[in-house]
């Protein structure tokens, strides 16, 4: 899976994060933006459900990585979804304060998506902050369940159907 998309502050590409340089990229946009920006203790930031995930980064023509977002699917996102075996999870999504406003964020969650149909899954679930719930409705997603938290920072618990 390789797409290109324009935006006004140039082009980039999504791509899924096979090689270690990728995956090194799609880590240090996820530092900058939850560590860095929101507080995020690095020592929950990563998890091991990250070696079996299958992540999804966006880069720009001259290689800078601008966003990433992860699926969880299979027994990994089966505590995410409430067990729900049809279902990914999708997770760590994180577009770099520079590329925001430029619908790269969307186009990582609709790569994701598409990830989950290729795997068979039938719907992704996401634990959104809640400050970002009205970017994931605009993208199809429905709120479900009580408000919790996560890293101190409140969220909801959503899904969309495939």
């Amino acid at each position: 899976m390789s797409a290109s998309h324009g935006a006004q502050s140039g082009s980039y590409v999504l791509r899924v994060a096979e090689d270690a340089a990728d995956r090194e990229a799609c880590f240090a946009v996820r530092k900058d933006v939850f560590v860095g920006e929101q507080g995020v203790p690095e020592d929950i930031e990563y998890d091991a459900y990250d070696a079996g995930a299958l992540h999804v980064l966006a880069v720009r023509e001259d290689g800078v990585p601008l966003g990433t977002g992860r699926l969880l699917y299979g027994e990994a996102a089966a505590l995410k979804t409430d067990g729900d075996p049809t279902a990914g999870s999708l997770g760590r999504l994180a577009v770099t304060r520079e590329a925001r406003g430029l619908g790269v964020g969307a186009a990582l969650v609709r790569a994701i998506e598409d990830a989950a149909r290729t795997r068979g899954l039938a719907a992704v679930d996401l634990h959104a902050q809640t400050h970002a719930l009205g970017f994931y409705e605009r993208l199809g997603y429905v709120a479900y369940g009580e408000e919790f938290p996560d890293a101190g920072i409140p969220h909801r618990a959503m899904r969309r159907s495939l």
